[in-house]
């Protein structure tokens, strides 16, 4: 018990962190982005994920084989955006990798102005969003949820993946001591599962309740917020901004 709170506060409050320094919280910070952003467009866009490239994929089969409600241009558009962000994240990776803080801090402040653009077409088109509309918010958030990815993934941080958690999910139970594994790691695990379950709930209620546009709103802030801390903690060359 007393090794789970201890990856809990090191997750969110990271003390004495050489190795990733601040990138923990940070990351579980984008976690809750990508629940925000899924909420949206699967509850605004139709049955279509923009970070869950897995729900795509067998949105697609599903629309291929009839199934009503599920669009194969949305999952095909949602796909290939998702492609071209990661390339895009793939060459700033390239290009910045070797300072993470640089990397993390460049790759938000794009994906913070590709959230604000999706939010302002979403209000200026209304609701129920027209279909040009519609495709064209799924392209950009295809791709800010593509360079996120990408990001993250160069940046390998352990168990924060920002977007997926099947993988995580499955440590808890297969890295167990209790079947001899290593150990599960299950406070930081939680926390990523956490952050995207809050991320979802928010994005509904907010959807539901207040205002359909105010997901991709809370978005942007936080991924502004993200990008002016990377920047600001990195600014003093610590040792976490050196690719591992």
């Amino acid at each position: 018990m007393i090794t789970f709170f201890t990856e809990v506060r090191q997750t969110l409050a990271p003390r004495n962190e050489i190795k990733n320094g601040p990138l923990p919280p940070l990351l579980v910070a984008m976690t809750l982005v990508t629940g925000l952003v899924d909420a949206f467009s699967y509850l605004v866009l139709g049955h279509v994920f923009v970070a869950n490239m897995t729900g795509n994929v067998v949105f697609l089969a599903f629309a291929l084989a009839g199934a009503s409600g599920f669009s194969i241009l949305a999952s095909v558009l949602a796909l290939v955006s998702f492609v071209l962000g990661s390339l895009a994240g793939g060459f700033l990776g390239s290009r910045l990798g070797h300072h993470r803080g640089h990397l993390l801090s460049v790759t938000a402040v794009l994906q913070t102005l590709l959230l604000i653009a999706a939010a302002v077409l979403a209000t200026l088109a209304g609701k129920p969003l027209p279909a040009g509309y519609n495709h064209g918010i799924i392209i950009i958030l295809g791709i800010a949820m593509g360079v996120q990815n990408a990001t993250a993934r160069k940046l390998a941080v352990p168990d924060l993946t920002t977007t997926v958690l099947t993988l995580t999910i499955v440590g808890i139970g297969a890295d167990s001591r209790l079947v001899g594994g290593s150990g599960s790691k299950l406070g930081r695990r939680l926390i990523a599962v956490a952050a995207m379950f809050c991320g979802a709930l928010l994005g509904s209620l907010l959807i539901f309740h207040i205002y359909f546009v105010y997901p991709l709103v809370s978005a942007f802030i936080i991924m502004a917020s993200v990008s002016l801390i990377a920047n600001v903690l990195s600014r003093s060359d610590p040792a976490w901004i050196s690719s591992s």
